[in-house]
């Protein structure tokens, strides 16, 4: 159900023709209430497009009473005439619905520097609002994807009856910064907006923000929380936000199996690092090293190129007190090597890739994908 596995939502996809005449590409998610907290993050490009833009000032507050989300086009480097299309975007939401404009989240995915076809996400607006339902959800999920293959969604349930549902899209331009990734995700507890940002941010930053699928960074990249408080129930601060990063962490991973042309998923975890950024660092080096990507590709355990790009890191370590292992099999110890590495089956789509610096104590993981043909293919043909 998606979003809508949460008290007090509602949503819709729609066909408008903002993308093409015979798919989903207009979403809309409606709090009911009673509250309407939120809290969101945002990519952290420079380069922003004008939902995002729009959506910043709009979450200031706190409030948000719906997301109206369109697939087909980003809106972003469209000039004057693109923020108007956002704002009149937000404008007719909250006409349809009896509702501030400045507490509609607008979000937007798909080319940069076209302008969104205004007449067609207008009539998408009317269309949702008019097929608002309980069980929208995965409608709204369809609506939102671009070139991803499958929708993405999620649910937990609490033991103390509360729900967190969400929906994600993305399946390229994955990286930090949050991917080239659209995410809503409500939940009926009650919770503050300023406690729903803490938890936010707390998630986001080991899930969302641990994946380097192909170390692009998108400019319209949003994750928004809503709280309607329809369970009644006030959650333990610690059990939600655990709920929470779990719940982000199923999507972040879907997203991952689903990144253009990819044909295995890599987890990286670097350990042993003499603090948290540093094994973020190493990991998302390793994660963005073109020739370790194309091995893997390739089924070759190449371990040769992930201390190459372990030494290019500002890392604290020695680098002859590095040791590696490639799906349970250690490769290299000490700067010399270990076991074979044609022992190492990367026949598997998941990969996982083990760095122990030896030099502290904290540890983290990043996720990747190889570097294939498909993608190649893939990205040089978008949007034909």
């Amino acid at each position: 159900m998606s979003v809508t596995a949460a008290k007090g939502f509602t949503a819709a996809g729609v066909n408008a023709g903002v993308k093409t005449a015979d798919v989903r590409d207009v979403a809309l998610v409606v709090n009911l209430g009673p509250i309407k907290n939120a809290a969101a993050v945002f990519t952290t490009n420079r380069c922003q497009a004008n939902p995002v833009i729009w959506s910043r000032q709009v979450i200031a507050d706190g409030q948000v009473e719906a997301v109206i989300l369109n697939s087909g086009c980003a809106n972003c480097y469209t000039g004057p005439e693109g923020f108007q299309a956002t704002h009149a975007t937000a404008e007719r939401v909250a006409e349809k619905l009896g509702v501030s404009a400045g507490d509609v989240f607008v979000c937007s995915t798909g080319m940069i520097g076209t302008q969104l076809r205004l007449d067609n996400m207008l009539s998408g607006v009317d269309m949702a609002v008019a097929q608002l339902s309980n069980q929208g959800g995965l409608n709204a999920a369809e609506a939102i994807m671009t070139t991803d293959t499958v929708s993405k969604t999620a649910e937990r349930v609490s033991p103390s009856g509360y729900t967190i549902g969400g929906m994600a899209k993305g399946a390229g331009m994955l990286a930090p910064g949050l991917a080239t990734m659209l995410v809503v995700i409500t939940t009926d507890a009650v919770v503050s907006s300023e406690d729903l940002d803490a938890a936010l941010r707390g998630a986001t930053r080991t899930t969302f923000d641990r994946l380097d699928s192909d170390g692009c960074m998108s400019t319209n990249d949003t994750v928004v929380i809503m709280a309607s408080g329809a369970s009644e129930v006030s959650p333990d601060a610690n059990e939600f936000a655990d709920l929470l990063a779990d719940l982000s962490h199923e999507l972040a991973m879907k997203l991952l199996a689903d990144a253009e042309g990819s044909a295995h998923d890599i987890a990286i975890e670097v350990s042993n690092a003499a603090s948290e950024a540093d094994a973020v660092e190493v990991g998302r080096t390793i994660a963005r090293n073109n020739l370790f990507k194309a091995a893997i590709y390739g089924q070759d355990p190449n371990w040769g190129r992930v201390l190459a790009a372990v030494g290019t890191t500002k890392a604290e370590f020695d680098p002859y007190d590095v040791d590696v292992e490639i799906n349970g099999i250690s490769v290299s110890r000490k700067g010399q090597p270990d076991q074979d590495r044609m022992l190492i089956d990367l026949k598997p789509r998941a990969v996982s890739v083990k760095v122990s610096l030896n030099a502290g104590g904290h540890s983290a993981t990043i996720y990747t994908n190889d570097l294939t043909h498909a993608y190649v293919t893939e990205n040089s043909e978008y949007p034909s």
